[in-house]
């Protein structure tokens, strides 16, 4: 008999047990651990991948001008050796002189930019008007960076592409010019926004400041409910790393125009101090936000950002082989979408407009200053090789650093080669089906005699007819693999919601 009584005794006392749901609890308790994990690991990441980028932005400030003028000087002094080779300079030397030869015009064409002019321009603006200006050279700033390093490599490669090629370019002198005007531009752009962070700090309701921290927390609703890949998480991650880094600049030049309008007293470094703080742990807040609800909806482990440091890690290593590819300052810009150029030139013009060198005990501590960034630079280096090292073992990623040397034995087909090469690869897939970062493939140089991927047709050609039903399996799964791009061959960021087409 059903009763009002018996129906709120039965609420009352009824029971249900969550061990008959044990795998579904057990999941969301692995949730909330692995979002309490993602501040400790994606700091740790941040960490690591913000060094990574004062390496490549001191490399322009300290080696670069030695490196140009030994390759300046090489030049001058090849008559007193012959010509034994056919080059003039390296490859490494030509790419060097370039980015000296930028450097130095950019710096002088940043003379004709009036920051004091901009500055006042800038402030005279409505605050709804400089919040859409601010988001509009953000958006500029990351189109630049995608098609900037494409300009410069452009200019690289056409200055140092073998003689004996079919000409299929416009020229070095119109690559020169489009890179030069592309740092010069490039450098405007970031002294805009300088300029315009600038204009906020020293409002005095600070109402720009704020709404443009607040820009911040928009980033997480434009990026948390999109469907997110270790690879397209992986972008996303070089992507903060880089506007992190470009953040701490911005905030130093902030810094230095306003010590400088204060005759340099270190009262006011402590007025401008919380506002620098409230940046800092703004963009700190919205990447552990964003990154923990991303990993949270996308069933990723927090281990995903060990792998991504390794993967990091691994570019740094591989450039100090002998064979490397290329300069690792320009790894960092293909990996991270951070070019390092034109934040330089807009340092140095800030640091030379603002401190005036005069008498000799001005030049002294110049060299001194000079020699101190050298020394941090070579400190700097030395451990992030040594961590990357760590790194790199720790994620057992050593053989990929020796497989190009492997070749082809003389009288054993390519077949058995290959296979012997993948099973000491140690090829796995996480529960995901994705490719982990432990066994991303090796690009290899075009002349060295290393192990080549062939088609079917060669593979058939040259194999006996025992191992065809390995050939058509390996094919099968390297055309499963293919449809996904590893870490080692992400090399910048997407622009719209970092997603890889």
């Amino acid at each position: 008999d059903l009763s009002l009584l018996r129906f709120i005794s039965a609420e009352l006392t009824r029971g249900y047990f969550l061990e008959h749901n044990e795998a579904k609890y057990t999941e969301r308790r692995e949730r909330v651990y692995t979002c309490m994990r993602i501040p400790k690991e994606l700091e740790k990441l941040m960490f690591f991948g913000i060094f990574l980028c004062l390496d490549a932005f001191l490399y322009v400030f300290t080696l670069l001008p030695l490196r140009v003028f030994l390759a300046m000087f090489r030049f001058i002094t090849l008559p007193c050796y012959g010509l034994r080779d056919r080059r003039l300079l390296q490859p490494a030397q030509v790419c060097d002189v370039l980015k000296g030869v930028i450097l130095v015009i950019c710096y002088f064409m940043m003379h004709y930019v009036d920051y004091s002019m901009m500055y006042h321009l800038i402030r005279g603006q409505s605050v709804i008007k400089l919040y859409i200006i601010y988001n509009m050279l953000e958006v500029a700033d990351r189109l630049f960076s995608s098609f900037g390093q494409d300009i410069l490599d452009a200019l690289y490669w056409t200055a140092t592409e073998p003689k004996e090629r079919k000409r299929a370019h416009i020229g070095v002198i119109p690559h020169f010019f489009m890179a030069v005007l592309y740092v010069f531009l490039h450098a405007i752009l970031i002294m805009v926004q300088a300029t315009t962070l600038n204009v906020a700090f020293n409002s005095h309701n600070k109402s720009l400041l704020t709404i443009m921290m607040s820009n911040n927390f928009v980033e997480i609703k434009g990026s948390v409910f999109k469907k997110f890949e270790k690879n397209n998480l992986f972008q996303m991650s070089n992507s903060d790393i880089k506007e992190r880094f470009t953040n701490y600049v911005l905030l130093l030049i902030v810094c230095l125009r306003n010590m400088e309008q204060f005759s340099w007293n270190p009262d006011h470094l402590w007025v401008l101090f919380p506002d620098v703080c409230m940046v800092v742990a703004s963009e700190i807040a919205v990447d552990i936000v964003k990154h923990a609800f991303i990993t949270k909806f996308n069933d990723i482990t927090a281990d995903v950002y060990s792998e991504y440091r390794a993967s990091l890690a691994f570019d740094l290593v591989s450039s100090r082989q002998k064979n490397a590819y290329t300069d690792y300052s320009d790894s960092v810009s293909r990996r991270m979408g951070f070019i390092p150029l034109p934040l330089a030139v807009l340092l140095i013009r800030v640091v030379t407009s603002s401190i005036k060198v005069q008498g000799v005990l001005a030049y002294v501590c110049v060299v001194l200053f000079y020699c101190g960034l050298i020394s941090l630079k070579v400190l700097n280096s030395i451990v992030l090789l040594g961590k990357s090292c760590q790194y790199v073992k720790e994620a057992k990623m050593e053989e990929k650093l020796f497989n190009p040397v492997l070749t082809a034995t003389p009288g054993k087909p390519a077949g058995k080669q290959q296979s012997m090469s993948k099973s000491t690869q140690g090829i796995s897939t996480d529960e995901n089906g994705s490719t982990s970062v432990t066994n991303q493939p090796v690009h290899q140089k075009e002349n060295t005699p290393s192990l080549l991927v062939t088609s079917n047709s060669d593979q058939f050609l040259t194999t006996p007819d025992g191992e065809e039903k390995d050939i058509s399996q390996d094919s099968s799964e390297l055309k499963h693999r293919s449809s996904k791009k590893d870490l080692l061959e992400i090399d910048r960021f997407t622009i719209c919601g970092n997603r890889i087409d």
